[in-house]
């Protein structure tokens, strides 16, 4: 499985951005995806997941009721749609996928797309 993030850049408080991660490679044995950031001098954490087959998703209390989770299957595509965007969201974001593969957890990611948001 192969990621490749895109949509990343640098927005004012309050803005908002959608970011997409697309997936190639064996996409039909992912069980879920998600997206993580990391901010300089931080640990990365996890910021939302969406799992395959029902579509589930959880995320971070410091994202909810701002961010939103999504995929297309047809277009093996995922995003994050961040609006009322603030300073602390600023981060490289990254895309993961979770995948089974004769019962064995594989785990890719993809190289990372900034968002800057300033205040």
């Amino acid at each position: 499985v192969q990621l490749v993030e895109s949509g990343g850049g640098l927005v004012q408080a309050g803005g908002s951005l959608r970011l997409s991660c697309a997936a190639s490679g064996s996409t039909f044995s992912i069980s879920a995806m998600g997206w993580y950031r990391q901010a300089p001098g931080k640990q990365r954490e996890l910021v939302a997941v969406i799992r395959s087959g029902g579509g589930s998703t959880d995320y971070a209390d410091s994202v909810k009721g701002r961010f939103t989770i999504s995929r297309d299957n047809a277009k093996n595509t995922m995003y994050l749609q961040m609006k009322s965007l603030k300073p602390e969201d600023t981060a490289v974001y990254y895309c993961k996928a979770n995948e089974l593969k004769l019962g064995l957890p594989y785990a890719y990611w993809g190289q990372g797309t900034q968002v800057t948001v300033s205040s």
